[in-house]
């Protein structure tokens, strides 16, 4: 149970965590309502892209702070924190705070790994969005959207030995990371570590914050350990059950 008189945050991831694996989340958006209407903070953190995950936000008029690609980058919108902090760089909506490499420099050292080690290596970055949506099961247009990649490069390792690939990844300086359909080849940064930077900017301003995290993959991890109450979703746990209790939970603030 969540101590009285704090502020709730909720990092979610959407795969799996939020979404159902058709993408739906038809039994899942009335408690993402209610939770708002309770003043609950709704922070994704997602190896989706930041255009996916403004898809998202804008569809139920989330006006938080987001974790695009895998703990890439922080998303914050300006004005969201009266307290300062320092951040990277400033877009027209954002100041965004950068933990990983640029998207063109992880494409390229993902080509030296496959010229290296022979691998028949397959990134978004080489397939059509139709293919994208074939392979991944994503709508068309949000295919697109994945595409428009910053920081990381979702692949699949169809020809070639996994242990040879990732020790050429780790060669190169990046890392990687399994989600549900994908590796992840990124810089050196995870869900963890952008939660906890989050997290301490939330504690700046409200002085007394209550964490959770919903994920179902390995790369959720990170993040589920840095949080108050994390819960993992997987055969056994399933989202509406897991949601459900987190509703439960701002309803006693």
């Amino acid at each position: 149970m969540k101590p009285e008189g704090m502020k709730i945050i909720v990092f979610s991831d959407l795969d799996r965590s939020l979404l159902n694996d058709k993408y739906e989340y038809d039994q899942i958006e009335p408690i993402l309502h209610h939770l708002l209407s309770l003043n609950v903070a709704i922070v994704f953190a997602s190896s989706k892209t930041r255009n996916e995950i403004e898809f998202y936000r804008n569809k139920w008029q989330i006006t938080d702070p987001f974790i695009v690609e895998n703990g890439s980058a922080i998303l914050i919108p300006k004005n969201y924190f009266g307290t300062h902090y320092e951040f990277t760089r400033q877009t027209q909506g954002y100041n965004i705070i950068e933990f990983s490499t640029p998207y063109c420099i992880i494409h390229e050292k993902l080509d030296v790994v496959r010229n290296r080690t022979g691998a028949n290596i397959v990134g978004f970055g080489d397939m059509t969005a139709e293919q994208i949506a074939k392979d991944s099961g994503l709508p068309i247009y949000l295919a697109k959207l994945a595409k428009k990649r910053e920081y990381s490069e979702p692949f699949k390792i169809l020809d070639g030995k996994d242990k040879e690939v990732l020790d050429a990844i780790s060669d190169e300086g990046l890392c990687f990371t399994r989600g549900g359909k994908y590796l992840h080849a990124l810089g050196n940064c995870d869900k963890g570590k952008a939660t906890s930077v989050l997290k301490n900017l939330y504690l700046q301003q409200f002085k007394k914050i209550f964490s959770i995290g919903v994920g179902d993959s390995a790369n959720d991890l990170p993040m589920l350990k840095i949080v108050d109450k994390p819960f993992f979703v997987n055969k056994t746990v399933n989202r509406e059950t897991v949601w459900k209790e987190i509703e439960s939970i701002a309803q006693t603030q």
